[in-house]
């Protein structure tokens, strides 16, 4: 495993973190062998939010640093707050203060920890204050509660609005980023042509968060959509899984060691976060950090489904 300082920080991170959507489901002892395979394989960080599970993914987890209290001190942990799934009162997006330190406290006493490492806003709120929002970073931050800040699926402009007011800096940007989902790519290399790529959905997110060292974490990173799931394997995508299978023989590791390694070729030292429960899986997805791309490699695993270029 790979390590890297986060900008801002002086935490010494691995350059894949391990998601824990799809933990909740899991059996305590299968999700401590998870969890230990993890550190021992290097991934120290670790991707919660509080709708994972409906709460049940953090509260399995803060059960086995229960049992491990040790362990505690060598990892990252990160954690979401913002969506309000629906039921009672309703489906919405929340970043109030009150809101927020309430997500705080409950996530704290389902992780059972006394703090939270970085703390990131799930979605943009439409009616989001960003002087309240700064307002209630500040006082988190200095309680101890949480130690760092940011966001995911944030436009630049939103991201620059909310740190106009912060004193600390936004550390961390979590976007929907894979082979083939990869519009916050595309648009950039279609720049000023007609091409239906060239559409701006991202606002140029790449760029802003590299230009103000911002750490991208694609999430999804192995997903074609949520209709076909991953693209590994699928019968949608053979010349990509043929140009994947191709360098997997040639490094000696797995197809989606290679498609992460995809990712970590980008030079803003992208974090991917994998949401895997397998361990077996974990283990083939860590040595994608042994993977160095040529440029031309990147360039055959992007054009491998007749994706254009201009």
């Amino acid at each position: 495993m790979k390590f890297f300082t986060l900008p801002n920080t002086n935490l010494e991170a691995a350059r894949i973190g391990l998601g824990c959507m799809r933990i909740g489901d899991m059996t305590i002892e299968a999700l401590e062998e998870l969890i230990f395979v993890a550190l021992e394989n290097g991934v120290n960080f670790f991707d919660h939010a509080d709708i994972y599970g409906g709460g049940q993914s953090e509260a399995l987890f803060g059960e086995v640093l229960k049992r491990n209290p040790d362990i505690r001190s060598k990892m990252i942990i990160q954690t979401k707050c913002g969506i309000i799934p629906g039921g009672s009162p309703g489906k919405r997006f929340d970043a109030s203060k009150e809101h927020i330190i309430s997500s705080v406290d409950k996530a704290l006493e389902r992780l059972q920890t006394d703090y939270i490492d970085i703390l990131l806003l799930h979605r943009p709120d439409a009616l989001a204050d960003p002087r309240e929002i700064a307002d209630t970073f500040d006082g988190l931050q200095k309680s101890g509660l949480v130690h760092h800040f940011g966001v995911s699926n944030y436009t630049p402009m939103q991201m620059q609005l909310l740190q106009k007011h912060m004193k600390t800096s936004l550390i961390v940007n979590q976007i929907q980023l894979s082979i083939i989902h990869s519009t916050a790519l595309d648009a950039g290399m279609f720049m000023n042509m007609v091409a239906p790529e060239a559409v701006d959905r991202d606002n140029g997110v790449i760029d802003y968060c590299y230009l103000n060292d911002i750490t991208i974490q694609p999430w999804c990173p192995l997903q074609a959509s949520w209709a076909e799931g991953t693209f590994l394997d699928h019968p949608n995508y053979p010349k990509l899984n043929k140009t994947l299978q191709t360098l997997a023989d040639e490094y000696g590791v797995n197809k989606n060691a290679i498609a992460l390694a995809w990712l970590l070729r980008h030079p803003a030292e992208m974090q991917p976060i994998v949401g895997t429960t397998s361990v077996k899986r974990l283990k083939e997805l860590v040595r994608a950090t042994d993977v160095e791309l040529t440029r031309q490699q990147w360039y055959d695993i992007y054009l491998a489904e007749e994706k254009p270029l201009p």
